[in-house]
């Protein structure tokens, strides 16, 4: 059955500043972390995300070539995640058939259950990539909602169903289990 073969590794190119997070993520991903892997590639993806404002002159001609080469490398480091995430999803399915078809995974990286990652608090920044809409609008929806409402909203919206409640003490956004 060579559809249950493990797709060979790519090797891929990353700016020298990613190099110390692709090394953690890789090495998360070796070891079978996979809520892990995901929760390192989000909170890599928000770093990029920064509300940095630099005070420069419109239309000038070195702004203009950074942007374009900035645009450039985002759209390469899109199409790696994009790879990255198909490679996850190609194992946790390979992973998810073999154990239905009662047969062994290739091999277990603990013999006991994984723990599950703790998530932390979060910002409105930090949450509204996570649930797919925009910092603004996540404040709106949480202020048209009550809580009960709002906690069910997010849980539909988080990629691992995670429901999310908002605290008036820190101003953060904590996981509902």
């Amino acid at each position: 059955m060579a559809d249950d073969k493990t797709p060979p590794s790519e090797m891929i190119r990353v700016p020298t500043a990613l190099i110390p997070a692709v090394r953690q993520l890789s090495k998360l991903h070796r070891e079978g972390h996979t809520i892990a892997l995901l929760q390192g590639l989000e909170e890599l993806m928000s770093k990029f995300d920064s509300s940095i404002d630099i005070n420069v002159a419109k239309g000038e001609k070195s702004i203009l070539q950074l942007e374009e080469k900035l645009e450039i490398k985002l759209e390469v480091i899109t199409k790696k995640l994009e790879q990255m995430e198909r490679a996850i999803s190609t194992i946790c399915s390979a992973n998810a058939s073999s154990r239905y078809n009662n047969t062994r995974p290739r091999r277990q990286a603990h013999p006991y259950q994984q723990p599950q990652v703790e998530l932390k608090p979060r910002t409105n920044e930090s949450l509204a990539p996570r649930l797919g809409v925009t910092p603004q609008s996540l404040i709106t929806e949480r202020e048209n909602k009550s809580a009960k409402e709002f906690i069910s909203w997010s849980r539909h919206r988080d990629p691992m169903s995670t429901g999310w409640e908002f605290s008036q003490e820190d101003g953060l956004y904590h996981p509902v289990k």
